[in-house]
């Protein structure tokens, strides 16, 4: 929502594009499309360039005419710049966005609370960045404008989704009337409200959270760092907590909880919404002017569909999962879902992988959501307590804290970090040889090299990191120049790591798409048993090809 007398577009900092529909040339063209993506948001924006980076062609479908309205998500984690990294766009996030590590909780204006996000020099980027949606938006619309493999069609809704032979049939409408599409699969990133879900006869279960909370912009002049702050029974909204954040352009966040007996069409409300923030300004000591730019109202949920496949149908993002904000888990979980399924579907497309690898997105990316349900149902019952127990227990904890410093780690937020996928079909245990370093699945963990950082040496597809330089010899010369894997090899193991990328050699043995076994004799003839073999027999396989020279 805006102020009276500005448009959902009238914004104080940024300027909104107006996209048209799409052209009579593009609604009348005769082509079974390979992946329909519905929803030009974050994750469906992501997911396309994710495919395009695998050389597959998408179709994004959105209803609208511009950007999503207002800041939305503001936090964007690590681990999703990794990922932006990995399409090559993360410069103009870094550029623009606030980044930080630090958070203070304050119980009646006493801080109880400093915590700091994991960092170090090795890694590229911060742990967490502000950054408002529209920024978001505009820097992947970018990416998708020059990208050739994606074609978008703004003002384009999908009024109907029905089976097809070998794909689905999608009924367009966008001002020009109604139409239909033939495609061979379609990624539902329509976000909460999800259309698809629907008319797929899908519904989201879990659980409701009694606690709302108004979110609101505002600029201002404020020389606070770029820190997250939590602020429980302060005196602006007693028994109810704050949350402020920085953003860019001088735009801060302020969330703040409304009483139980708080009506929500009254508390939203633009004379509401601006006593309320004036309030929290008085807590915190900002006698300056300021000006208020957009607001919504949110409360806290746990729900996700059972599976997020249904046949030809991927849900990805809130389509398929709604998380508390708490923890910054909901556009930060969005993104790794698209990247998880862009990949897989990527693969499976250019026929380097069975359609069984389908198989694993929705038990991975479920598994990952219910480990944010795990942690940010805590934070939510912390934050916003539902019974008169669960307060009377946050209540106490906060009380101790003013004394006792271990009670204030109760008030920790838990922010987003990787989810490790030990539980995935795809995952190989770890041989007994490796007993330190990152399980097997865990998130990569990046480091400075001599001239730039780990990650920006990784491949496209599968990368191997071998300490072994006779290994990596061996293994380069047996994979096939137009196999998906890049071998890294490294003379130590110190934090700053020398490195060679190998060089393919004129194979004499050429072996293609070779079984177990035939995998198997080859590490034998290499000399390689235990944990190397083992290695070399996933990278042949991954492959396809069996070398020898």
């Amino acid at each position: 929502m805006r102020p009276a007398g500005r448009s959902e577009t009238e914004s104080l900092y940024f300027h909104y594009p107006y996209f048209d529909a799409p052209g009579k040339e593009a609604r009348d063209a005769k082509r079974v499309i390979k992946v329909a993506i519905v929803g030009a948001g974050p994750v469906g924006m992501t997911a396309a360039l994710t495919l395009a980076s695998q050389g597959v062609s998408s179709v994004v479908f959105d209803n609208k005419s511009t950007f999503n309205d207002g800041s939305r998500a503001i936090c964007v984690a690590r681990p999703s710049y990794y990922i932006l990294g990995r399409l090559g766009i993360a410069a103009p996030f870094v550029e623009k966005a606030l980044p930080w590590t630090t958070g203070r909780s304050f119980y009646r204006g006493t801080q109880i609370l400093e915590f700091k996000m994991p960092d170090s020099e090795n890694e590229k980027f911060r742990p967490m960045y502000n950054i408002q949606q529209q920024y978001i938006e505009q820097f992947l619309w970018e990416a998708i404008k020059a990208n050739p493999l994606i074609e978008t069609r703004w003002q384009s809704s999908v009024d109907e989704i029905e089976n097809a032979e070998d794909g689905l049939r999608l009924t367009i409408k966008d001002p020009d009337g109604i139409y239909s599409v033939d495609a061979e699969w379609v990624l539902a990133c329509d976000g909460a409200r999800s259309s698809i879900r629907a008319k797929r006869g899908l519904r989201l279960r879990g659980q409701n959270f009694e606690g709302r909370y108004v979110i609101a912009d505002v600029q201002m002049d404020h020389d606070f760092p770029t820190i997250r702050r939590a602020l429980f029974d302060p005196r602006c909204r007693p028994g109810g907590t704050v949350l402020i954040h920085r953003q860019p352009e001088n735009i801060w966040r302020i969330d703040y909880q409304l009483e139980g007996h708080e009506e929500t069409e009254e508390a939203i409300k633009e004379e509401a919404i601006r006593a309320g923030v004036q309030a929290v300004l008085d807590e915190i000591g900002h006698s300056g002017p300021w000006e208020l730019e957009w607001w919504s109202i949110y409360s806290a949920n746990t729900l996700a569909l059972d599976d997020y496949r249904d046949g030809r149908v991927f849900f990805v993002g809130d389509s398929a999962h709604i998380v508390p904000i708490f923890g910054v888990r909901g556009l930060n979980n969005g993104l790794a879902d698209a990247a998880n399924i862009g990949w897989k579907l990527g693969w499976v497309i250019n026929q380097k992988a069975g359609a069984a690898l389908l198989d694993t997105y929705s038990p991975e990316r479920r598994g990952a959501t219910l480990d944010v349900f795990a942690n940010a149902s805590k934070t939510a019952r912390f934050m916003t307590p539902g019974t008169y127990g669960w307060r009377l227990m946050r209540d106490a904890a906060l009380s101790l804290a003013l004394t006792h410093s271990f009670a204030g780690a109760l008030a920790n937020p838990r922010q987003m970090t990787a989810y490790t996928y030990n539980g995935s079909k795809v995952i190989i245990s770890d041989d007994g040889d490796f007993t330190a370093g990152p399980v097997a699945g865990s998130a990569f963990q990046d480091v400075r090299l001599d001239d730039g950082y780990l990650s920006e040496r990784l491949g496209n597809g599968f990368t191997v990191l071998c300490f072994d330089e006779k290994l990596a010899a061996q293994l380069d010369a047996a994979i096939a120049p137009d196999a998906d894997i890049t071998i890294l090899s490294f003379s130590c193991c110190s934090p700053v790591l020398d490195y060679k990328v190998q060089k393919s050699a004129r194979p004499q043995l050429d072996i293609r798409n070779p079984t177990l076994a035939q995998a198997n004799r080859l590490c034998t003839c290499l000399g390689y048993s235990g944990a190397a073999q083992t290695l070399l027999m996933c990278v042949f396989l991954l492959s396809g090809h069996c070398r020898l020279t």
